[in-house]
């Protein structure tokens, strides 16, 4: 899954720690979800879109399925 995690972070300069800390979870979680390693549960996926204050459609796109 795409995300824009990483750009509304650094645009609110926050650290993954502190992004981490404002929604519940560790920097290490923070730091997959951005590389694209980790897709969050729904319920983080809400409160990532809660704290920057915009549609979870907004932050999240499914990637291209390869063929």
């Amino acid at each position: 899954m795409n995300n824009s995690v990483r750009e509304r972070r650094e645009a609110e300069g926050l650290s993954q720690g502190g992004l981490g800390e404002a929604v519940g979870v560790t920097r290490q979680t923070i730091n997959a979800i951005e590389r694209e390693r980790y897709d969050p549960s729904l319920e983080l996926a809400f409160e990532l879109a809660a704290h920057f204050d915009c549609h979870i459609e907004d932050l999240f796109t499914p990637a291209a399925a390869s063929d």
